[in-house]
């Protein structure tokens, strides 16, 4: 059998004191370039999602349940999904009746079309219900 020996350790140098800027200065540089001008900071690209419009629906049905974060991408993935075929649906209508708008009329003949049974008669209720409360304000 093969004994494993010890790492050998290698003294760490130390840098002299006088080369270290003081922190101010170091946040001061920060953002500036090699040229000296500063540069633009660079922002994260923002992405959609339907999430805190998912989260928010959880809370109402179920307030004790929380969602975790691939649970929460599947349902995002649900919705886009949802959304696109109906949106589809609806464009296709659009365009046999020479029409130019999409309007809730061909939102909700998409629903009818996309969902089935007893789950697009709900979603057409709510869809007019919310349509009437919009519609109001």
């Amino acid at each position: 059998m093969s004994q494993k020996k010890p790492a050998s350790k290698k003294p760490i140098e130390k840098k002299p004191a006088e080369d270290k800027e003081p922190e101010k200065e170091k946040e001061k540089n920060k953002d500036k370039d090699a040229t000296g001008d500063k540069k633009k900071s660079k922002h994260k690209k923002r992405t959609e999602s339907f999430s805190s419009y998912i989260f928010k629906v959880l809370k109402q049905v179920h307030p004790d349940i929380g969602i975790s974060n691939k649970g929460m991408q599947v349902m995002n993935s649900f919705v886009n999904d949802i959304f696109q075929r109906i949106a589809r649906e609806g464009a296709k209508l659009v365009d046999m009746n020479d029409r130019n708008t999409l309007g809730s009329r061909e939102i909700q003949t998409a629903v009818r079309l996309v969902l089935p049974g007893d789950l697009a008669k709900h979603a057409v209720s709510e869809g007019g219900k919310a349509v009437t409360k919009f519609t109001a304000e």
